[in-house]
């Protein structure tokens, strides 16, 4: 089914199978598994959909106030135990510094989702073959995330009953905190297993890290996640032990990006054929925006092999038999 006959010199015929024959099985397969170039339209309405269904999902979780209260107190004595537990401390010493904690509130509530869309868009525009496999990393660990908040729902350090911890949103009555104040009915306020501000902080944290070329972008991709760490303790909106189940949940999605593309996300094509998994490399005359922390017009790292769906077209010079998708066709050799 719409294969290609060559007979060569010799006048033995050679059956090339066309690339798609195989459309109930390997082929749409390969298919969906190849880098394709995203299409706008689509992606905004799969994000903005996606968020609204894990809001819903998440907020729907049982409360489950005194269990959460529990594993909060479970929690807090099992860091003690391993001598970690100095959310505490950290609560109390930026409290203490007005403008510091004013800012950390702030930081909370906007970065999380500023920063992660900042990255996607970067990535739309100038990585558009590593886009739907480094999208793919943020999603699963978000799906994965929502698993946790309904198998283990665990109560913020600042609800907590038996520690002195300090609510900073409440003291110094900042804007942005979703589980506190009168927004505090909006949300499921015992869902902090796992922290997500650290699970997508680490992944546009490595995500800036390995697709940037300038060293101080780098470093500021690197610096990024950590200070959220830090943020996310000082407000008292998580312990450490959070942030270790959101990088857990980081780790199910790049093990699922490799296993669906077989290759990590960085290491796929930069550039692919709209619409194909055709690798696209960038010429020298490629004028195109690269994004925050590209200092190149095209990036060296095109040159690897396409992985996954790279079916590179045979040009002038090349001595292999070229692949003509259509009906069964007989080229005779003069």
């Amino acid at each position: 089914m719409g294969d290609t006959t060559v007979t060569t010199q010799e006048g033995r015929e050679r059956v090339l199978p066309h690339p798609v024959a195989d459309e109930t099985g390997r082929g749409i397969l390969h298919r969906l598994r190849a880098p394709r170039r995203p299409r706008l339209w689509f992606e905004i309405l799969l994000i903005a959909v996606s968020y609204w269904t894990y809001s819903l999902i998440r907020n729907a979780v049982p409360e489950q106030k005194a269990e959460a209260l529990r594993n909060a107190d479970w929690i807090w004595k099992a860091e003690q135990q391993l001598g970690i537990a100095v959310e505490q401390s950290v609560n109390h010493a930026a409290n203490s510094v007005t403008w510091l904690i004013v800012s950390m509130n702030y930081y909370y509530a906007t970065l999380h989702f500023v920063v992660t869309l900042g990255v996607l868009v970067w990535l739309y525009r100038s990585h558009p073959g590593r886009y739907a496999a480094t999208r793919l990393v943020l999603f699963a660990t978000t799906g994965v995330a929502l698993v946790g908040y309904y198998l283990y729902p665990l109560a913020p350090p600042r609800l907590m009953n038996s520690a002195d911890f300090i609510d900073t949103v409440m003291v110094h009555q900042t804007w942005g905190s979703m589980a506190s104040g009168d927004l505090k009915n909006m949300s499921n306020q015992y869902a902090a297993m796992p922290s997500m501000h650290i699970g997508w902080s680490v992944w546009s944290g490595l995500t800036i890290f390995a697709l940037a070329t300038v060293p101080w972008v780098r470093v500021l991709g690197l610096l990024y996640p950590a200070l959220t760490l830090v943020v996310i303790v000082a407000t008292a909106n998580h312990f450490w032990l959070d942030a270790v189940g959101g990088i857990l949940c980081l780790g199910f999605g790049y093990a699922l990006a490799r296993v669906w593309y077989g290759s990590w996300p960085y290491a796929l094509p930069r550039r692919v054929a709209s619409g194909s998994g055709d690798s696209r490399r960038a010429g020298p005359g490629d004028s195109r925006s690269t994004g925050p922390g590209d200092a190149r017009s095209a990036d060296p790292d095109d040159s690897r092999p396409a992985g996954l769906g790279d079916s590179r077209p045979t040009g002038p010079g090349d001595s292999r038999p070229q692949e003509v998708p259509g009906p069964r066709t007989r080229a005779h050799a003069p």
